[in-house]
C-alpha cells in the first residue's frame, strides 16, 4: 500500500488545523479501503470530534476493515471527548498507521499498546518529521513543560530595525506584514515588553480575514492569541491600544502599586505579579504560559527584550525579515546581546528556510544547540 502518499494526504488536512485547534494538536486521518479513500478528517477546534470520530462519522460501515492513516497517535484517554482508539477498535478498522507518537504523559504509547491488544496492525513512523513539523509547540509544551517560542523581527540589509529616533514604519513590505499575521493567527500567545506598546502603541491582533488564511472563507470568528506584556514598573496606560482588542491581555509585572494594577485590570487586563524586585524572569513567564495551556508563543518586541530571550536559550526559532535597503550607521541594530566580545562566544544559528515574501526575504533560524 501506499504508506507515504495516503500519509502525506492525511498531513495536509491537519494543516486545515492551523489556526483553530489551539490548545490541541493539528490532526489529520484517512480511511482507505483496497487503496481507495473510504473517508477523511481532521481536527477543527478544542471540544470538538478528533480527527479520527470525524473520518469514522463519515465512513459509517465502510470503516470495518479499512486501513486508518493518523499523524498522531491516537488518543486513549478521557478529555474533552472520548478516546479515539476505543473508536477505531468498535469500527473495525483493520490496520492504523501513525506518523509520530503522542508525547502526552496520558498517551504516549499506551493508544498504540490497546489497538494491538485489540489485534489491530499498528505501523509507525510514516513521514514522522512531517507530521512533528504540524506541532512544534505541542511537543515541547508535552514533552518540557514549555512553549515553542518564535522571535520575529524585521531589518535592513545593514542590519538595522529603526532609526536612531526610533522610527521604525515602516521596515518591511506590506507583504511581510500580512505574512507575519499568519504567525500571529498560529500562535497561542504574542510576548512583547511595554518599551514597544510605550513607543508603537501596537494592537498585536490578527487583522487577516479567513479567506486569506485558509484560500477559502469559513464562516469563524478569527481566534485572537493572548497578548503578553512585559511591564516591570506598570508604565502601560489604560488607553493603550493593546488594550482594547478582542481577546485577552496578560500585563507580567513586579510592581506593587495597587492603584496602577487596578487601573489596568479596569480595562480587562490580567496581571500576573513575579517577585523579582526589578527584574521579570522571562523563562518562569513561559513557563507559566505552558501550564496554561500555550503551545507557541511569538515574541515581537525590540532589541532588549528579544535579545535577552535569545541570550537565555528561550528562542527555539528566529523570523527574520529582511528589507532591501540600507539605514546607516546611526540607526539601531537588531538584537541587543551584551557579553559576547569574542568569535568563541558568538551565538550559532542555523538556517531552515529561505523565501522571498513580497519585495523582502523571509529568513528562518534555528540556534544550534
Amino acid at each position: 500500500m501506499n504508506h507515504e502518499g495516503w500519509m502525506a494526504r492525511a498531513i495536509k488536512l491537519a494543516r486545515r488545523g492551523l489556526y483553530t485547534t489551539d490548545p490541541n494538536p493539528r490532526v489529520g486521518c484517512v480511511l482507505v479501503r483496497e487503496d481507495r479513500l473510504v473517508a477523511e478528517g481532521w481536527h477543527r477546534k478544542a471540544g470538538e470530534p478528533h480527527a479520527e470520530r470525524v473520518a469514522l462519522a463519515n465512513a459509517g460501515e465502510q470503516a470495518r476493515g479499512a486501513t486508518a492513516y493518523v499523524t498522531l497517535e491516537p488518543c486513549c484517554h478521557h478529555g474533552r471527548t472520548p478516546p479515539c482508539s476505543d473508536a477505531l477498535i468498535a469500527a473495525g478498522v483493520e490496520r492504523v498507521v501513525v506518523a509520530m507518537l503522542d508525547p502526552n504523559p496520558l498517551v504516549a504509547g499506551q493508544g498504540i499498546a490497546q489497538l494491538r491488544e485489540a489485534g489491530i496492525e499498528v505501523i509507525t513512523g510514516v513521514l514522522e518529521s512531517s507530521a512533528a513539523a504540524l506541532n512544534p509547540g505541542f511537543i515541547k509544551r508535552m514533552s518540557q513543560n514549555m512553549p515553542y517560542v518564535r522571535c520575529k523581527l524585521a531589518m535592513s540589509l545593514d542590519g538595522r530595525t529603526a532609526m536612531a529616533d526610533g522610527e521604525s514604519k515602516w521596515i518591511s513590505s506590506d507583504a511581510s506584514r500580512r505574512d507575519v499575521h499568519r504567525l500571529r493567527a498560529r500562535s497561542s500567545a504574542i510576548l512583547t515588553g511595554s518599551g514597544t506598546v510605550l513607543a508603537d502603541n501596537p494592537s498585536m491582533t490578527v487583522r487577516l480575514p479567513t479567506d486569506a488564511l485558509y484560500g477559502v472563507e469559513r464562516d469563524e470568528d478569527m481566534r485572537q492569541p493572548l497578548r503578553v506584556v512585559l511591564d516591570t514598573h506598570l508604565a502601560l496606560s489604560p488607553d493603550a491600544a493593546i488594550l482594547k482588542q478582542p481577546g485577552e491581555t496578560l500585563v507580567v509585572t513586579t510592581s506593587d502599586d495597587g492603584a496602577l494594577a487596578d487601573a489596568l485590570m479596569a480595562t480587562g487586563a490580567t496581571l500576573l505579579r513575579q517577585d523579582h524586585s526589578d527584574e521579570i524572569d522571562l523563562a518562569a513567564v513561559l513557563g507559566h504560559l505552558a501550564e496554561t495551556g500555550m503551545n507557541e508563543v511569538l515574541i515581537e518586541a525590540g532589541a532588549t527584550l528579544a535579545g535577552a530571550a535569545v541570550s537565555a536559550g528561550l528562542v527555539d526559532e528566529l523570523v527574520i525579515y529582511l528589507a532591501p535597503h540600507l539605514m546607516g550607521d546611526a540607526a539601531r541594530g537588531l538584537l541587543h546581546l551584551p557579553g559576547i566580545g569574542t568569535m568563541e562566544q558568538r551565538i550559532e544559528l542555523m538556517l531552515s528556510d529561505l523565501r522571498l515574501v513580497g519585495p523582502d526575504i523571509r529568513l528562518t533560524y534555528l540556534p544550534r544547540k
